[in-house]
């Protein structure tokens, strides 16, 4: 059995920031669960453009609010406390920050290492322990 606090996490290398969102990298590949488990937090009116095609996400929203843009069809949903999006098809997106941080609960298969930060695409690349 595994016990993470994230106050535990806060302030080592499980805490990784990027431009426009930080992630308390909860559970990761070493930790033998076959998906990497994350709290993020993004910024009110941050704009990510990503790109997740290595890895499938879903994603959680407990707090906060923000959209979500398919570039594929140009489809825009609202994104608040209680909406969950699943990028299934490693889809191009960009995610936007609303009026306050959003917190999002975030599941990556396969997991990340936790040394991942988005490429210049938006993606993570698979990282080999």
């Amino acid at each position: 059995m595994k016990i993470v606090r994230i106050e535990d996490i806060r302030g080592t290398e499980r805490e990784v920031q990027g431009e426009g969102w930080t992630s308390y990298r909860l559970l990761l590949k070493k930790d033998g669960m076959g998906f990497s488990y994350h709290e993020t937090i993004i910024p009110a009116g941050a704009e990510l453009h990503l790109w997740y095609k290595n890895h499938l996400e879903a994603v959680y929203c407990v707090a906060g609010n923000g959209s979500i843009e398919d570039l594929a069809t140009g489809e825009v949903h609202e994104i608040y406390d209680g909406v969950l999006y699943a990028l299934d098809k490693n889809d191009r997106h960009i995610l936007r920050g609303g009026t306050e941080d959003m917190r999002l609960i975030c599941t990556f298969n396969p997991p990340v290492s936790g040394r991942e930060t988005h490429d210049a695409e938006g993606s993570y690349n698979l990282v080999e322990e």
